[in-house]
C-alpha cells in the first residue's frame, strides 16, 4: 500500500517507530488518509497516535464565493487543523473542489452525493431521480482529482425506513447525506446504492488508495435520540462493512455521534471500537447538550475531549455557527482552535512531547517571560492581541493582579528557588 521510504516519513512526523506505525496499519487501526496521485505528507490517525482534528469548509446553495472558503482554508491551516474537508453543494463543485485541492497541503475530504445530488438536481430537476451511474461518475471525477478520503453514508439501509417512520425522533435526521439517501430510498423503493455497490466502491478507494470514512447517517441530531436503537443498528452495519474493507486491504475509518449525553459519551467510543475493529474513530463533536447554539464550539470540545479520552481518534470541529449559519473565518478558527484543545487534553496524558509543551509554557508564565509564552499557545495570534489590549505600567506583571501579582510576591520569600 505505502513504500517503506514514505512510512518512515510519516513515522517521523508522528514520533512512533516505523514498526509500530505499520502494525497498527495492517490490523486496520490506523489509517493514512493520501490519493495515490497526491503528493503531501498526511498524518496518521488512529490508536496510539495523537489525536488529530477535521476542519469542514465549502459552499452552500445560498452561500457560493470560493476566495471566501480559500480564506477559511488558509485560517484552518493556520491554526493546524490536521485535515480539511469540503462539503461544497452551491456553484461549480468540480472547480471550487480543484481550487481547494490545489491551495491544501493537508489531506482533503469530500461527501460525495452531495455532488451527485447537486447534479441530478441539475439534470432531472429531482436528485430522487439519480442512479448510481450517476453517483459513480462523480466518485471517479473526484478520485481522479486527488480527494484522499469520502464520506459515505452506507450504513443507513432500506430495512430501516420502517424504523425510522415509527421511531419518530426529536432530532429527526440531522445528516445531509443521510437525509438525501433517506429520501431517495423511500421514493425509489430500492436499497441504498452505496450499500449495494460497496464492493465497486472498495475497487475505487483501493486503486487509488483513498480512505473510506463510513458515514453515520442516523447520528443524534439531540441528546434526547443519543445512542437509540437506529444509531445503534447503523453502527452495527458500519461494524460488518468495515469487516470487508479490511479483508479487500481498503483504508477505512468510522463517523460517530452527534449530540450525545455526556454520560454516553463513553459508551458509545468503547462500543464503536468493539464492533468496528479497532478501526479509527471520526466523532462530530459530540455535544452533550443541545441548548449552547452561539458556543457550540465549546460543547464540541468538551464532548470531544471525552470522547478523545476513551478512545475517539479523530476530532472534526465544531463553529460557533453550527445550527445557525455557514461559518466565516472567524467561526473557523474559533472551532479549530476548541478542537485542539480538547485533541491536547488527551495528547498531554499519552505524550511526552505534549507534556513537555506546558511544563515550559508554565516555567516561562512563572517568570512572565512573555515573548517565549506566546509561541507555545495554541492561539499566538490572540494571546498576543489580548496581552496588547491592556498592558500594564511594569513589563513584570499584567493587568488582572497589578502589583498584587501572586508570581511576584512569592519570588521575594525564596522558597521556590
Amino acid at each position: 500500500m505505502f513504500k517503506k521510504s514514505f512510512l518512515k516519513k510519516i513515522a517521523q512526523k508522528e514520533s512512533v517507530s516505523l514498526n509500530f506505525l505499520e502494525r497498527q496499519l495492517q490490523q486496520g487501526k490506523v489509517v493514512i488518509p493520501v490519493n495515490s496521485k497526491r503528493h503531501i505528507i498526511p498524518p496518521a490517525i488512529g490508536q496510539g497516535f495523537k489525536v488529530k482534528v477535521n476542519a469542514n469548509i465549502g459552499t452552500s446553495t445560498e452561500k457560493s464565493n470560493v476566495n471566501e472558503e480559500i480564506k477559511k482554508l488558509k485560517v484552518a491551516l493556520d491554526c493546524k487543523a490536521d485535515t480539511i474537508m469540503d462539503l461544497s453543494t452551491g456553484g461549480n463543485l468540480a472547480q471550487i473542489r480543484r481550487q481547494i485541492l490545489n491551495s491544501c497541503p493537508a489531506p482533503l475530504g469530500t461527501v460525495p452525493i452531495y455532488e451527485a445530488a447537486v447534479n441530478a438536481e441539475k439534470k432531472y430537476r429531482g436528485f430522487e431521480a439519480m442512479t448510481f451511474d450517476d453517483i459513480w461518475d462523480v466518485l471517479k471525477s473526484q478520485a481522479e482529482d486527488g480527494v484522499d478520503f469520502f464520506t459515505i453514508h452506507v450504513g443507513i439501509i432500506r430495512e430501516f425506513l420502517k424504523t425510522i417512520a415509527k421511531k419518530k425522533r426529536v432530532g429527526g435526521i440531522v445528516s445531509r447525506g443521510g437525509a438525501i439517501l433517506t429520501r431517495w430510498m423511500y421514493v425509489n423503493k430500492r436499497e441504498n446504492p452505496f450499500y449495494e455497490n460497496f464492493d465497486k466502491i472498495m475497487d475505487l478507494a483501493k486503486e487509488y488508495n483513498i480512505t473510506l470514512s463510513l458515514g453515520d447517517a442516523l447520528r443524534p441530531g439531540a441528546i434526547a435520540d443519543s445512542s437509540d436503537d437506529l444509531q445503534i443498528s447503523e453502527l452495527m452495519v458500519l461494524g460488518e462493512l468495515v469487516k470487508k474493507c479490511h479483508k479487500r486491504g481498503v483504508q477505512v475509518m468510522v463517523e460517530g455521534p452527534g449530540h450525545i449525553r455526556m454520560d454516553e459519551i463513553a459508551f458509545n467510543m468503547l462500543l464503536q471500537k468493539k464492533v468496528c475493529q479497532g478501526a479509527p474513530f471520526y466523532v462530530l463533536g459530540p455535544l452533550p447538550t443541545d441548548i449552547a447554539a452561539g458556543y457550540d464550539h465549546v460543547s464540541a470540545a468538551i464532548g470531544g475531549a471525552i470522547a478523545a479520552f476513551f478512545g475517539a481518534d479523530f476530532l472534526c470541529v465544531v463553529t460557533p455557527a453550527e445550527h445557525l449559519r455557514q461559518p466565516y473565518a472567524d467561526d473557523i478558527r474559533d472551532g479549530v482552535i476548541s478542537s485542539k484543545i480538547a485533541a491536547h487534553c488527551v495528547d498531554v496524558l499519552r505524550f511526552k512531547d505534549e507534556l513537555e509543551k506546558d511544563r515550559k509554557l508554565s516555567t516561562y508564565r512563572a517568570h512572565r517571560n512573555w515573548k517565549k509564552i506566546f509561541p507555545l499557545t495554541l492561539d499566538e495570534e490572540k494571546s498576543r492581541k489580548y496581552r496588547k489590549a491592556s498592558l500594564p505600567h511594569s513589563k513584570d506583571m499584567c493587568t488582572m493582579c497589578g502589583s498584587f501579582c501572586s508570581l511576584k510576591i512569592i519570588e521575594k520569600c525564596n522558597l521556590l528557588r
